[in-house]
């Protein structure tokens, strides 16, 4: 009996540190992979901009040049080794799409190869340390479902994670799948103090995602203490960077935490059975008593 048919599979997350070579990093995404599927994973996620180091700690125009396009050297390489593998590999690309306008866009690569399509994130952040509206045009692609091989799967990005409006479009539109690739860490000044809440709040947005939606859920992240450069104009010098925090981890319709990772290198390996997703959305029919005729508001910025 095929996974297509017994509705089993084995959901891939690859959590790494990543290195100033982008070519170290994509070797070593490509070896995780591999490693994965060896495992029995069948959909293999990577976290946010696996290639690079998380370069928008600053505003600096000369990390434009690390921009490539889709299809693209990245990509090529993705679908060499998903072929090989016989696996869906979700990873995400810092895209050229054309001159001035650059994306943070997920690709969704089934396990014969093909470039199924591309997601680009949605929601830009603008923080200290995050200055990703410096770099990226918000996403104009709407918020996409992949039909593969192994199940559907919708790709969100990072700061999307924070808004239920963008899980529940993607589980309406067919989605068993919400995989959050993600770079988030703390200001390791601010750690002591709200480093333990910010975690959680972080582990309970995707929970909710997955209880109120019906699907299964996989939050993807880096690990390891990133520094930009000293002498950006948009921090102080020394300034300590980001602490990535790690911590991957998936879960079902329910909200269970099905496996998780610590705060280094690992591969997380999830069995999940596609049936929880019909079964929990018939037990909890939260798509069902939507009332679609009553969220006109939300089309607003706000009430006033």
């Amino acid at each position: 009996m095929t996974t297509k048919a017994n509705g089993l599979t084995n959901l891939g997350l690859v959590q790494m540190a990543c290195e100033p070579e982008p070519e170290r990093n994509l070797a070593r995404a490509l070896e995780s992979i591999r490693s994965a599927a060896s495992g029995g994973a069948q959909i293999i996620c990577l976290p946010e901009l696996f290639r690079t180091q998380y370069f928008c700690q600053e505003e600096n125009v000369d990390q434009f040049e690390l921009a490539e396009p889709i299809p693209g050297p990245t990509t090529e390489a993705l679908s060499r080794t998903a072929r090989d593998c016989a696996v869906v590999v979700v990873g995400t690309v810092f895209e050229r799409r054309t001159a001035g306008i650059y994306h943070n866009s997920a690709v969704v690569i089934d396990a014969d190869g093909e470039l199924l399509g591309i997601y680009r994130k949605m929601h830009i952040p603008d923080d200290p340390l995050y200055y990703e509206k410096f770099y990226f045009t918000p996403g104009d692609l709407g918020f996409r479902v992949f039909e593969t091989r192994f199940g559907s799967v919708a790709p969100l990005i990072c700061w999307d994670q924070w808004f239920p409006e963008a899980a529940r479009l993607a589980a309406l539109a067919g989605a068993e799948f919400l995989v959050f690739p993600s770079a988030i860490g703390w200001h390791p000044d601010e750690k002591e103090q709200h480093g333990k809440a910010q975690a959680e709040a972080w582990r309970i947005a995707h929970r909710a995602h997955a209880i109120s939606n019906g699907a299964f859920v996989a939050a993807i992240n880096r690990t390891g203490h990133e520094r930009p450069l000293d002498g950006s104009p948009t921090r102080p010098m020394g300034y300590s960077g980001i602490e990535f925090w790690g911590r991957s981890f998936a879960c079902n319709p329910l909200g269970v935490i099905v496996a998780e990772a610590g705060d280094r290198d690992e591969i997380l390996i999830a069995c999940c059975d596609r049936a929880d997703v019909e079964r929990t959305r018939r037990d909890w029919p939260f798509l069902r008593d939507r009332r679609i005729d009553s969220y006109g508001g939300l089309t607003r910025r706000a009430a006033k």
